[in-house]
C-alpha cells in the first residue's frame, strides 16, 4: 500500500502547556513520518479565511482569536492510511465525547482549546 499524507496542526493551547512533543511523539510511536514541520504565527486575516464556515456563529470571534494567540506547530505525517489513524488518534472534536486514549480524550480540557486540527 502507498503512504498518505496529511497536514495535522497543533493550535496555542498545545503549544502554551509545553505538550507538542508529546503529541509528535504519539504520531511517530504509531509509525507516522514527519516529512515537514514548521512553527508558525497564524494571521487573522489566514484565520478568518480558514473558519469562514463558521462565520455568523455565536464561537466564531473566540475560535479566531484562539488561533492567532500564539503560534502553532504545523507538520505533515506520512505513512500507510495516515488520514484516517490520525483521525482514530486526535478523537471526537469535544473533548468531553473524545475516548480515552485519544490526545483529546487524554489531553483536551474544554471546547475550543482541543489541543489539535
Amino acid at each position: 500500500m502507498s503512504a498518505e499524507r496529511t497536514l495535522v496542526v497543533l493550535k496555542p493551547d498545545a503549544v502554551q502547556r509545553a505538550i507538542a512533543g508529546e503529541l509528535i511523539a504519539r504520531f511517530e510511536r504509531r509509525g507516522l513520518r514527519i516529512v515537514a514541520l514548521r512553527l508558525l504565527k497564524v494571521e487573522r486575516a489566514m484565520a478568518e479565511k480558514h473558519y469562514a464556515v463558521h462565520k455568523g456563529k455565536f464561537f466564531y470571534e473566540d475560535l479566531v482569536k484562539m488561533i492567532v494567540a500564539s503560534p502553532v506547530v504545523a507538520f505533515v505525517l506520512e505513512g500507510p492510511n495516515a488520514v484516517a489513524v490520525v483521525r482514530a488518534m486526535v478523537g471526537a472534536t469535544r473533548p468531553h465525547e473524545a475516548a480515552a486514549g485519544t490526545i483529546r480524550g487524554d489531553y483536551a480540557l474544554v471546547g475550543l482549546r482541543n489541543l489539535i486540527h
